[in-house]
């Protein structure tokens, strides 16, 4: 809560300042203009002294008073009546304090010399008054428009951050779910390689727990992962699993969104493997070239995948999230997905270009 005052202190300091530095701005102006237009820089600085309160006090009264109690809730008739009649009495007390503090003439740009409030004078003066707060209402309204458009904006890239999050946290359970049960079955089969899925499996959680955070993760960090989930499998399918992972070009410093990869590795051993008897081969390439990655898994379809149904359509929350991550994280320009199955070789297809940098 302190940290939110200060900041919100902050802000309306800078707004005061924006406030002062504009009143004196315009305040010299006018005097200069005045002045030279009478001749009389003197006459120019008394008379703006006693207008320019005058003015701040008309334009604060109609932005903060009349506009948001009367104008936004449609009292049309009552704003507009208020406004004239605010004008009109600050206009009566310019004319007395012009006359009593400076000159008898109030009106010396007027077309004879007036020392008496007359209709003409009050007429000009008020269409003076209303020039003075139609222009600094149209500031007040840009700044806020301005302002709202970047609460929104915020809003927005809040909202697209916290449903990334939201993803993640879909990816990490779902894979996390599928390694417990292999654990599981092996433990049952009091297996060797119980305590070795399990060192490899606290590997994957401390990176998919601590790493995972940031927007972009390290493509090596990446592959490392990657590396770590086919040692999973390995263990689990042992020769009945064949799986090439090659990787060229320079992978230092780049960068992806994390564990985008993983999901469609993931998806392979679920549609690929998991429902297939026999020898099972996965393929796995990246290639870099420049600022892209060209990466592409290929894998046997499901034994009992029909005309009807496939694994772009049935592939639940890992290819849907990965769809989704990649339309919320990248820009159209810097990625292709290409999914594809191919019945004649029964094999499922996976192509991604994406950028790295």
């Amino acid at each position: 809560m302190a940290k939110i005052k200060l900041d919100s202190g902050r802000n309306h300091q800078i707004s005061f300042m924006y406030h002062v530095i504009f009143w004196i701005i315009y305040f010299l102006s006018n005097a200069l203009r005045w002045g030279s237009y009478f001749n009389d820089y003197a006459y120019s600085l008394k008379t703006n002294l006693i207008g320019f309160p005058i003015h701040m006090v008309l334009c604060y009264f109609v932005i903060y008073v009349l506009i948001p109690r009367l104008l936004f809730k449609k009292w049309y008739l009552t704003f507009i009546i208020s406004l004239l009649s605010s004008i009109f009495l600050m206009v009566v007390i310019k004319f007395n304090l012009t006359y009593f503090l400076v000159s008898t003439n109030v009106w010396p740009e007027g077309p004879s010399v007036t020392n008496n409030f007359t209709f003409n004078y009050a007429i000009d003066m008020m269409i003076g008054e209303l020039y003075v707060i139609t222009f600094v209402t149209a500031i007040k309204i840009t700044f806020d428009f301005l302002r709202e458009h970047k609460h929104v904006a915020d809003l927005e890239k809040a909202n697209l951050e916290t449903e990334l999050l939201f993803l993640k946290t879909q990816i990490s359970p779902h894979f996390f779910f599928n390694t417990l049960n292999n654990i599981h079955a092996l433990a049952l089969e009091k297996s060797d390689k119980t305590s070795k899925i399990i060192l490899k499996l606290s590997e994957l959680m401390r990176y998919l727990l601590y790493e995972t955070r940031k927007k972009r993760q390290t493509l090596e960090n990446e592959i490392l992962c990657i590396q770590n989930y086919l040692d999973l499998e390995k263990i689990r399918h042992d020769d009945s699993l064949e799986v090439k992972m090659a990787i060229s070009g320079e992978i230092k410093d780049k960068k992806i969104a994390p564990i985008l990869l993983l999901s469609f590795i993931e998806n392979a051993f679920k549609h690929g493997v998991n429902k297939n008897i026999g020898l099972i081969k996965i393929t796995i390439t990246l290639d870099i070239l420049e600022n892209f990655l060209y990466f592409t898994v290929t894998n046997p379809l499901p034994s009992k995948v029909t005309q009807s149904s496939s694994i772009s359509d049935s592939g639940g929350i890992g290819l849907k999230n990965v769809r989704k991550r990649l339309a919320l994280g990248y820009n159209e320009n810097d990625y292709q997905l290409t999914l594809k199955e191919n019945k004649n070789t029964n094999t499922f297809f996976v192509k991604l270009k994406i950028k790295v940098s």
